[in-house]
C-alpha cells in the first residue's frame, strides 16, 4: 500500500494545495494511505481532519525579523520549537513509514521534508507563488522534484533540472456553471454588468474601504452595476454595513449592491465580468481557470512580497491590472474599474488572456512528477 505524508500549512495558500494533491493521489491510487503533518494551532488542524485525513501535530513557528521585546520572546519560543522539531519529525516518519513526502510550503514543511530526505525517503515540494518562499528555496536542494505553479518561479531555484511547471490545482466547483447559469441562480439579468470583489477568506480592510468608495461612485454616476462583495471574516462586518447606510449607499434593491461575509465563489466568479481581489496564488489560479478579467491589489504584508510577483504574471500577460496599495488612490482605483466597464472589448481581451494562462492538465502533470518517485507501488 502506498503511504504519502504531506506537510504544509499556516495559511489556506499552503493547506489547500496539499489537500488538492492528496485528492489527486487518491484518484490514481484509491488505496493510498495519506497523512498530514501540521501545526496544531493553525488552519491545517481544522481543514485536514475535516477532509478525512490523519493529522500529526508538529509545533513550529517562524522567526521574526523585526527586533523588539515581544519578537525576542517569539524568536526564543521559535528556536525552542525548531530544536525539538527534528526528533518529532523522525517520530512522525518512523510511525507512519511513508513512501513519499511532499511539502507545500509554510514553516511546518521545512523540518518534515528535510528529515525525510535525510532518511533516504523520496521527497517533492510544490511552490505556489511566482516568487518562491524561503522554506522551499532551501528544500529544493534536497528534494527529488520541485513542482511549480508558474514558469517565473524557476529562477528562484538553483537546480532548474528538478523544476517542473504543473500549475496549481483549483478547488472543485469552478467551471461547472456557465455565466448564464450562474446569473440565473443569483437572479441577475444575463445582459447586466457584474463585478465581484473579495479580499480572501479573512477579508481585507483596505479592499473593504475602497469598495465602499466604488459603491458611492456607482451611485453618483447612476451606474447600473451588479456588484457582489465578499467582506470576509474581518471584524466589524455589521459596522461596515451600517457605515454604508450612513453614507447613503443602498446595498440591496435597485442599486444592486450585495455585501456578505461569505460568498459562494465558484458561482459568483462564473457570474461576473470583472474581479477585484488580492493576489493569493489560489485566487489567481481560479481567475485563470474561469477566464476573468481582474484588478489585483497585492497585500504588501506577505513574505517576500510574493503577492505582487503573482499579480505581475497576469499583468505582464495582459490578463489583469496590478495596483499596489501605495498607489491605491480613489481616482486610480475607480478609474481602472470605469475603463474596463466602459470598454467591453478590453474586458473580453483581458478575460481571454487570463484563460490562456490556465494549465488545464495540472492533475496529470503532478502525477507525472510523482509516479517516478512512487515507483511500482
Amino acid at each position: 500500500m502506498l503511504r504519502v505524508l504531506l506537510a504544509g500549512g499556516g495559511t489556506a495558500g499552503h493547506v489547500n494545495p496539499a489537500l488538492a494533491i492528496a485528492e489527486i493521489i487518491k484518484e490514481n491510487y484509491p488505496d493510498a494511505e495519506i497523512c498530514f503533518a501540521g501545526n496544531p494551532d493553525k488552519l491545517e488542524a481544522k481543514l485536514v481532519p475535516k477532509a478525512g485525513y490523519k493529522f500529526e501535530p508538529l509545533k513550529i513557528e517562524g522567526f521574526q525579523r523585526k527586533i523588539n521585546a515581544e519578537n525576542i520572546k517569539r524568536n526564543f519560543r521559535a528556536a525552542v520549537y525548531l530544536a525539538k522539531s527534528g526528533s518529532r519529525c523522525k517520530e512522525i516518519i518512523k510511525g507512519f513509514k511513508p513512501d513519499l513526502v511532499i511539502g507545500t510550503g509554510g514553516y511546518v514543511s521545512g523540518p518534515v521534508v528535510r528529515a525525510a530526505a535525510n532518511m533516504g525517503i523520496r521527497t517533492a515540494i510544490h511552490e505556489q507563488n511566482a516568487f518562491a518562499g524561503v522554506t522551499n528555496k532551501i528544500l529544493s536542494k534536497k528534494v527529488d522534484v520541485v513542482m511549480m505553479t508558474v514558469e517565473e518561479s524557476r529562477k528562484n531555484f538553483p537546480d532548474a533540472k528538478k523544476c517542473v511547471v504543473t500549475g496549481l490545482p483549483v478547488r472543485g466547483g469552478f467551471g461547472r456553471l456557465t455565466k448564464a447559469e450562474a446569473r440565473k441562480k443569483l437572479g441577475i439579468p444575463e445582459d447586466a454588468q457584474v463585478v465581484l470583489s473579495a479580499g480572501g477568506s479573512l477579508g481585507s480592510k483596505v479592499l473593504n474601504e475602497n469598495i465602499m468608495k466604488l459603491f458611492k461612485w456607482y451611485q453618483r454616476e447612476g451606474r447600473e452595476v451588479y456588484h457582489i462583495h465578499s467582506y470576509g471574516t474581518y471584524k466589524d462586518y455589521e459596522n461596515y454595513i451600517a457605515d454604508c447606510e450612513k453614507q447613503g449607499i443602498k446595498l440591496k434593491g435597485n442599486d444592486h449592491r450585495i455585501v456578505d461575509s461569505y460568498v459562494d465563489m465558484p458561482k459568483a466568479m462564473a457570474a461576473c465580468d470583472l474581479i477585484i481581489t488580492r493576489c493569493g496564488a489560489a485566487s489567481l489560479a481560479e481567475i485563470e481557470a474561469m477566464g476573468r478579467c481582474s484588478i489585483l491589489i497585492p497585500s504588501p504584508w506577505v513574505a517576500e512580497n510574493h503577492q505582487y510577483h503573482n499579480g505581475m504574471v497576469l499583468q505582464n500577460a495582459g490578463a489583469g491590472l496590478v495596483i499596489e496599495e501605495k498607489d491605491l488612490t480613489e481616482e486610480k482605483f475607480v478609474g481602472a474599474v470605469r475603463d474596463y466597464l466602459d470598454d467591453p472589448e478590453k474586458l473580453k481581451d483581458c478575460s481571454e488572456k487570463a484563460a490562456a494562462l490556465h494549465i488545464k492538465d495540472t492533475k496529470e502533470r503532478i502525477m507525472n512528477c510523482l509516479r517516478p518517485l512512487i515507483g511500482k507501488k
